[in-house]
This record gives C-alpha cells, sequence and structure tokens, in this order.
C-alpha cells in the first residue's frame, strides 16, 4: 500500500489483527526482510512494516534523510491507519528510527526492541567512515553495495549464508545513489539518545549480535548499565534475522508479549 508524506510516497504493508508491531527495516534493506517475522506475528497481532525514505518502494525526500525525518514519516502513516499505540522493533538504522520516534512521540509507544542497533551517536571515527563511504557511492553505489552487504554477517556466515547475501545485494542495488548518501548523511549527524534507557516508562530490549562486525559489544553492554534495558545476546553478526533466525523470533514473540 502506499501513503503520501510531504510529497514523498510511502510503501507500507499492513497484515493480521489485534494489537500493533511496528517493523522498521535497518540501511540497504528494506520491509521485505521482515516477511518470515510478519509470518509468524501476524497471526497474533496487526503487523505494519514501512519501507524507510529511499529504501524499498519509498521516495526520497531530500539530500539528507535524518532521523527525525524518518520518525516523522512512520507517524504519518501510523497516524494515516488511525493506530495510537505500539510496539516499534527497528532493525539497525531502524533502531535508530525508533529511538528517534521515541523520543518525540513517546506516549505512543507500548515497547522498543534495538536489533543490532545503538542509542550512542557516531564517533569520530565512524563519521569519517560515513563520509568515505558516500564518497565511494558518488563514485559508483553498485561497488560500494557489493562490498557492503557481505560485511554485514559474521566472518565465517559469509560463506554460509551466500544465497541471502547475493538476495539482500540484489534488492540494495534498487536504492538510488541519492537514497544511499541521504542516509549516511542522516545516520551521521544522528544525537545521543541514550537518555531513553532511563527515562521511559515502557520496556526497552537490545538484541546484541556478539560478532556484530558493526557495532561494538562492549559498548552495547556499557550502555545500558543502570537501566532497565534488557539484553539478548546473540551468538553471530549484525543479521540477526538471518544469522539467527530462530533465537531471534523467539526473542521477539516474548517481548511483544511483555509489552501486552
Amino acid at each position: 500500500m502506499n501513503f503520501l508524506h510531504k510529497d514523498s510516497n510511502v510503501h507500507y504493508t499492513s497484515s493480521g489483527k489485534g494489537s500493533v508491531v511496528v517493523l522498521l527495516h535497518g540501511f540497504l534493506e528494506n520491509s521485505s526482510m521482515w516477511t518470515e517475522i510478519t509470518e509468524v506475528l501476524s497471526k497474533k497481532y496487526r503487523v505494519i512494516c514501512i519501507d524507510l525514505l529511499g529504501h524499498g518502494k519509498t521516495e526520497n525526500h531530500g539530500y539528507i534523510h535524518t532521523m527525525k525525518d524518518q520518525a516523522n514519516m512512520v507517524k504519518s502513516v501510523l497516524n494515516h491507519l488511525r493506530l495510537r499505540k505500539y510496539v516499534i522493533i527497528g532493525h539497525s538504522m531502524g533502531g535508530y528510527v525508533g529511538l528517534a520516534f521515541s523520543k518525540l512521540f513517546a506516549s505512543s509507544v507500548k515497547g522498543l526492541c534495538l536489533m543490532n542497533s545503538t542509542a550512542l551517536p557516531d564517533s569520530e571515527e565512524k563519521k569519517i567512515n560515513r563520509d568515505r563511504a558516500i564518497k565511494a557511492v558518488k563514485q559508483n553505489h553498485k561497488t560500494f553495495v557489493r562490498i557492503a552487504i557481505p560485511l554485514l554477517f559474521s566472518e565465517e556466515n559469509r560463506t554460509v549464508f551466500t544465497k541471502e547475501i547475493t538476495q539482500i545485494t540484489s534488492a540494495a542495488l534498487q536504492i538510488s545513489p541519492q537514497g544511499i548518501t541521504a542516509s549516511l548523511e542522516g545516520m551521521k549527524i544522528r544525537k545521543d539518545l541514550t537518555s531513553i534507557y532511563k527515562n521511559t516508562n515502557f520496556p526497552i530490549q537490545l538484541i546484541i549480535g556478539k560478532q556484530d562486525p558493526a557495532l561494538m559489544y562492549s559498548s552495547l553492554v556499557e550502555q545500558t548499565k543502570n537501566t532497565r534495558v534488557q539484553i539478548t545476546e546473540l551468538p553471530d553478526g549484525h543479521m540477526s534475522h538471518i544469522e539467527n533466525k530462530n533465537s531471534l523470533l523467539k526473542t521477539l514473540t516474548s517481548f511483544i508479549k511483555q509489552c501486552h
């Protein structure tokens, strides 16, 4: 289904009935990453999957897609559907959007699950890497995508999940260079939102891949100290929905149940 947000076409899907769960994909992904998870969750809940700005079938909205821009777009879709309260699950960049959403619209959030994500802003080193990535995308975005996708998996899983890597890469190659750079620019300037861990009443869960090449394990654990954030550790990389599919599904269903 499509919805017009500030003159940009936004694509979303809605399946199932009941309490609402919103699924937000990561960078270089689209809402189809949730297909198998949606099949299970939609038996008990109404599941909304949204293509974020510049990804999937959703159009670009400018040259910088901040996490706040993304969150406002998500809220527009949910308002359009007349939904008032929901559990939000975000993978990687989708987690950043979930955090920005929780900051802006806390009263609408029943629970927040951050999958392979972080509430910390980019470090100075990470910002430099984002700038390098932007330069690489402008030179040849297809080469950038083909290199970037396998590096999201743990080293040993890069040979185990070759079919999935090919599929994700093929979908990511459909994203325009503008869509890729706008997200990189937006992630680079995102704020420190660790305050949400301490200042909210709804449950928060952090799902960590112990061999996640994109995020530092110790930093993820450290940021949740003296908070009520629940941590679930999975053994592999950044793509938990593929690398640790069954364990992830159990974790998500248990968390959603706890939020209701």
